[in-house]
């Protein structure tokens, strides 16, 4: 059984954010496999289960995922190496995508779900734009919408992170990056 979870915020005001991309991807890949989320209070997570896999999306907040990742990796008795983290990562392109194993990053959803079950887990970080930080803090960037030009190429790259996602969820993660 693999735990794929896919990081955002909840509620309509957040849904087209960059920060909510990782939802976006969990969202194509439970229709890619005709699962459907539920939501599942004692997870605070929406959860939409297969034969081998899980999809999950934390309704804690990004910053507090932890806490639901952790319940559900106890809860189905995996390990870290099981759980795949799909997130936004403003260090990497539009239309990039990077999986490794383990690592730290700023990234505050992440930050939680390491305090919680530590760095061994799979990230799968789905590249949001680099943005200027010298003129916007990334805090505020990553809650904004995606520019036109991306919004136009968005479906394609999360149907094609998705896919990528679902092909190596049940390979030992290497260190990849792809070109979406």
């Amino acid at each position: 059984m693999k735990l794929v979870v896919g990081l955002g915020n909840p509620g309509a005001q957040y849904a087209q954010t960059r920060h909510n991309i990782g939802f976006m991807v969990a969202d194509q890949l439970a229709v890619a496999l005709e699962l459907k989320f539920t939501g599942e209070s004692k997870f605070q997570a929406e959860v939409a289960k297969g034969d081998d896999l899980i999809v999950a999306k934390p309704q804690t907040f990004m910053n507090l995922s932890g806490d639901a990742v952790s319940k559900l990796m106890h809860f189905y008795k995996l390990d870290a190496s099981d759980v795949w983290v799909v997130h936004d990562d403003v260090d990497v392109p539009f239309g990039r995508l990077r999986i490794r194993q383990g690592g730290i990053t700023g990234q505050q959803g992440i930050r939680s779900i390491i305090q919680h079950i530590g760095p061994d887990f799979v990230r799968v970080r789905v590249g949001i734009s680099l943005n200027d930080r010298t003129k916007e803090r990334s805090e505020q960037y990553v809650l904004k919408p995606f520019n036109p030009d991306e919004r136009e190429l968005l479906p394609r790259v999360v149907a094609e992170a998705a896919r990528i996602v679902s092909q190596n969820v049940g390979q030992p993660a290497m260190e990849t990056t792809y070109d979406l």
